[in-house]
C-alpha cells in the first residue's frame, strides 16, 4: 500500500501518535478534492478513509445534548447575494434554498434545517456572515381564541376501521421528521389496543432524499399482515412535501374519490438545486397530477411558511399536516391518543402539539385561517414583487438613485423609455422586451462594487433583515475574498478571510465614498473586474441599439432573449467570469440568428 490518507471535518479527534500506521496523513475536510487528486497521480494501492458525522444524525445528537453545538449560525445579506449557486456548490448542502425577490433569484439559509456545517460561507461571494450567540427568531404565541372564526373546531366524524386494515401513506423528504408522524400513529393506535404496522423506507433518504413510511391500523393486532400500502389502497396520502407526493410511489397508491389527499405546496428545493443554480421544480405540473390523482378529496397549504410563522420553525410543518388530515375526518384515531402519543415521544411537545391544533383550525374554516395569517407572511420589502412595468421601473429607479445619483437614475429611465417606445412602435401590444431591459439595464448597471456591497450592509437593509431572523444578535464576522490580501488555494482560486465586527464602521465609511466611483480616484475601479463590468454594461447599451433598428414581429422573441442575457452573470471574481464567458457564448448564437432574415410570421385567417 503506497498511501493512507484521512479526511474529516473533526481533525481534533485524531492527534499524532505512534499508533497510527507509517504514511497516514490526516487532512480537513476541504482539502477533499486536493487529497484525491494527489491520490490519483499515485501509482499502486492508495487508501482515502473520510470520517464525517450525518447531518441528520447531528441534529438528533443536538437535540439530545450528546453532540456539539456551535452558538453561531449563519446568515445571508439578500440584497448582496448575486445567486450563483457557488455556496451550494461548496456546501452541497440543500439548506441552502434559493429566494426568489424583485432583483432576481438569491439564496437563504433554512434555519430550521441547518446542521452547522459551515462549509457554505466558502461560497465566493462576500454575502455570507456568521452570527455569534443569536438564536433564530421564534414567532410571537398566536392567541388561537383571538378569532370566533379560529377557535376550536367541531370534532370530525372519524373514519371506520373495516374488515381490512386503515392503509396510511406519508411521504416527504429526510431529515424534516416525516418518521416521527408515522411513529405518533403507530403509538396512538397502540394506546388504543388496535393493532398497528409501520414501514419507514428511507433508503439513502439522507437530507433532502425521498422518505416513504407506510402505515397500517386494524382492530386487532392480528389483523396487520402486509404492511406496504399497495395500488389503490391508501385511504390518506399524508404528503409533507409536494415533489415527493406527486411521485408514482404515491400516485398510484391513490384511489380516486376515496383517498384522502393532504399536501403541502411548500417548494423545497432538492439536491439538485446545490449543482444547477436555475433548477426549477414543476410546482404546478405535480399539483395537476395530485389534483388528477386524487378527484375530490384533496387538499394543499403551505404549512411550512404557515408553521414558520406561527411557531417560529419549519420543522411543525408535518404535524400540522397530521392535524389537517385529521380535522378531515381521515385518521382512525382519537385526538386524545394522538396528543398522548405526542407528549410520550417527548420531543418538542409544545410546539408539536400546536402545530396540530394549527392544522385543525386551517382544515376546518380555509378562508378564516387564511385571513387570519396573511399579515404573518407578508414578504419583507426586498421580497416584494413589481406588479407592473412601470412598477418595477420605478423601484429600480429609486434603488439607482441611492447606488449613485438621480442623474445615474435618469440615464436608466431614458433608456428603458426608449425600449419601450420602440416595441409599442413595432410590436404593439407588447412590453416583454421593454421588461426584459428594465430588468438587466439595471443588472448592469447596479453591480455589486466595494461601494455597493458596503452600502447594503450598512444602509440600515441587512440590520432589518437580522433582527427578523434572529433573537440577541451578538458578534458579527464577515467572510470575505479582497483582492488586496491575494490569498489563493493550490489551484491559484481567490480565498476568503473573517472579518470581526469592525468591518461594519469599515463599510459605512466605504458607502460614503461612492461618490468617486468610476473617477480619477476610484482605485476599485482600476481593477480588471471592475474594467470588465464597464465593458458589459457598454457592449449591452450598444446591444440594445441593435436590437431596437432591426427589431420586427417574427424577430421580437429573439429579441427579448437577447436583452435577457445578462441574467445569466452572475457571481463575483472568477465565479462571475465562468458565467460570463457562458452567457457571451450563447449571446453570440442568438445574435447570430437575429441578424438572419427572419420568415414573416403567418396571418391569422379570419
Amino acid at each position: 500500500m503506497k498511501k493512507i490518507a484521512l479526511v474529516t471535518d473533526e481533525p481534533y479527534k485524531y492527534p499524532s501518535g505512534s499508533y497510527w500506521p507509517a504514511g497516514l496523513t490526516i487532512h480537513p475536510r476541504e482539502d477533499l478534492d486536493r487529497v484525491q487528486r494527489d491520490l490519483s497521480e499515485i501509482e499502486g494501492v492508495t487508501v482515502l478513509l473520510y470520517d464525517q458525522t450525518c447531518a441528520a444524525e447531528k441534529r438528533r445528537r443536538r437535540k439530545r445534548g450528546t453532540f456539539p453545538d456551535p452558538d453561531q449560525r449563519v446568515i445571508i445579506n439578500e440584497l448582496v447575494c448575486e445567486g450563483c449557486g457557488d455556496c451550494g456548490v461548496k456546501s452541497n448542502c440543500v439548506s441552502v434554498q434559493p429566494l426568489e425577490t424583485e432583483f432576481g433569484r438569491k439564496r437563504k439559509i433554512d434555519q430550521s434545517s441547518c446542521n452547522k456545517d459551515f462549509s457554505c460561507v466558502n461560497g465566493f461571494c462576500p454575502s455570507f456572515v456568521t452570527v455569534h450567540g443569536a438564536k433564530p427568531r421564534k414567532a410571537k404565541p398566536r392567541d388561537m381564541q383571538s378569532s370566533t372564526a379560529l377557535a376550536t373546531p367541531p370534532q370530525p366524524k372519524l373514519p371506520a376501521i373495516g374488515a381490512q386494515p386503515y392503509s396510511i401513506l406519508i411521504s416527504g423528504v429526510g431529515g424534516t421528521g416525516v418518521v416521527t408522524i408515522s411513529a405518533i400513529l403507530g403509538m396512538a393506535a397502540h394506546l388504543e389496543g388496535k393493532g398497528v404496522g409501520v414501514i419507514d423506507m428511507a433508503g439513502l433518504a439522507q437530507k433532502g432524499g425521498a422518505v416513504y413510511c407506510h402505515v397500517k391500523i386494524a382492530n386487532k393486532p392480528e389483523e396487520v399482515h402486509a404492511i406496504r400500502v399497495a395500488a389503490g389502497e391508501a385511504e390518506l396520502a399524508l404528503g409533507c412535501d409536494l415533489v415527493v407526493a406527486g411521485t408514482k410511489k404515491v400516485l398510484s397508491a391513490i384511489n380516486k374519490g376515496e383517498t384522502g389527499v393532504f399536501v403541502n405546496s411548500a417548494e423545497v428545493y432538492p439536491g439538485e438545486i446545490t449543482r444547477m443554480a436555475d433548477f426549477s421544480l414543476p410546482g404546478e405540473r405535480v399539483k395537476a397530477a395530485i389534483r388528477d390523482a386524487a378527484g375530490e378529496n384533496y387538499g394543499f397549504v403551505d404549512a411550512s411558511a404557515t408553521a414558520t410563522a406561527l411557531l417560529g420553525n419549519s420543522i411543525g410543518a408535518n404535524m400540522f399536516m397530521l392535524g389537517f388530515a385529521w380535522q378531515r375526518g381521515f385518521v382512525p384515531l382519537s385526538e386524545a391518543s394522538i396528543l398522548e402519543a405526542i407528549r410520550l415521544n417527548g420531543e418538542a411537545v409544545a410546539m408539536n402539539t400546536e402545530a396540530f391544533h394549527w392544522g385543525r383550525r386551517a382544515a376546518n374554516d380555509s378562508k378564516a385561517f387564511d385571513a387570519f395569517v396573511a399579515p404573518l407572511l407578508k414578504p419583507t420589502e426586498s421580497r416584494q414583487m413589481s406588479t407592473s412595468l412601470d412598477e418595477m421601473i420605478e423601484r429600480r429607479v429609486k434603488y439607482l438613485t441611492a447606488y449613485q445619483n438621480a442623474d445615474y437614475a435618469r440615464r436608466y429611465k431614458l433608456r428603458v423609455e426608449k425600449a419601450l417606445a420602440v416595441e409599442h412602435a413595432k410590436t404593439p401590444g407588447k412590453t416583454d422586451y421593454a421588461a426584459a431591459v428594465a430588468r438587466y439595464l439595471f443588472k448592469l448597471m447596479a453591480i455589486k462594487d466595494e461601494y455597493e456591497v458596503a452600502r447594503l450592509y450598512s444602509d440600515g437593509s441587512f440590520r432589518r433583515q437580522l433582527d427578523a431572523a434572529f433573537e440577541n444578535v451578538g458578534k458579527l464576522e464577515f467572510h470575505l475574498a479582497p483582492p488586496i490580501l491575494g490569498k489563493k488555494d493550490a489551484n491559484g482560486v481567490a480565498t476568503k478571510t473573517t472579518f470581526g465586527p469592525w468591518m461594519m464602521s469599515a463599510y459605512r465609511l466605504l458607502s460614503s465614498l461612492k461618490f468617486l466611483r468610476g473617477g480619477a480616484l476610484d482605485i476599485f475601479g482600476k481593477t480588471a473586474e471592475r474594467k470588465q463590468e464597464r465593458q458589459l454594461l457598454a457592449d449591452y447599451e450598444k446591444l440594445l441599439d441593435e436590437l431596437e433598428a432591426g427589431m420586427t414581429e417574427t424577430s421580437h422573441a429573439l429579441a427579448v432573449q437577447l436583452a435577457s442575457i445578462p441574467e445569466k452573470i452572475r457571481g463575483f471574481g472568477h465565479v462571475k467570469e465562468s458565467h460570463i464567458e457562458k452567457a457571451k457564448t450563447e449571446e453570440a448564437k442568438l445574435l447570430a440568428k437575429f441578424r438572419t432574415p427572419q420568415k414573416p410570421l403567418p396571418v391569422a385567417a379570419e
